[in-house]
């Protein structure tokens, strides 16, 4: 295979990045040997190493013109599952510093800690 080939197999025909916080996600469209389209979608994460330095860890699909309906529709309905049973907000402790979890909270309505609720049971209640 001649370099000239090589290159060409290699070669993105269209590419569109999407930043997100510490990920990027690439969305590139390659050609096959028989000059046909297919699509790739790379996660990139960067790691900071304990040095200082960066490295970054990806992952990637590859994705065949024959699977881009499927694909898509199940995308779509993954998604919109999402954001009608959730929301568009993220709810997370590592996106939200004030983020207090389900027994925080009951702890809070109640005023009180479980251990405290349990412990001030009296024998004679029950």
């Amino acid at each position: 295979m001649s370099e000239i080939q090589r290159t060409r197999e290699n070669e993105e025909i269209f590419s569109k990045a999407l930043r997100a916080g510490r990920r990027t996600y690439f969305f590139d469209v390659r050609s096959t040997k028989a000059d046909d389209y297919y699509i790739t979608i790379t996660e990139s994460k960067k790691y900071t190493n304990e040095d200082g330095s960066f490295r970054y860890k990806k992952h990637k699909i590859y994705l065949y013109k024959e699977d881009f309906e499927g694909f898509k529709d199940a995308l779509l309905e993954t998604t919109d599952y999402v954001l009608e049973h959730r929301g568009e907000e993220v709810i997370s402790e590592k996106h939200q510093s004030d983020f207090a979890t389900v027994s925080e909270i009951e702890e809070q309505e109640e005023g009180t800690s479980n251990v405290e609720s349990f412990t001030s049971v009296e024998f004679e209640d029950l």
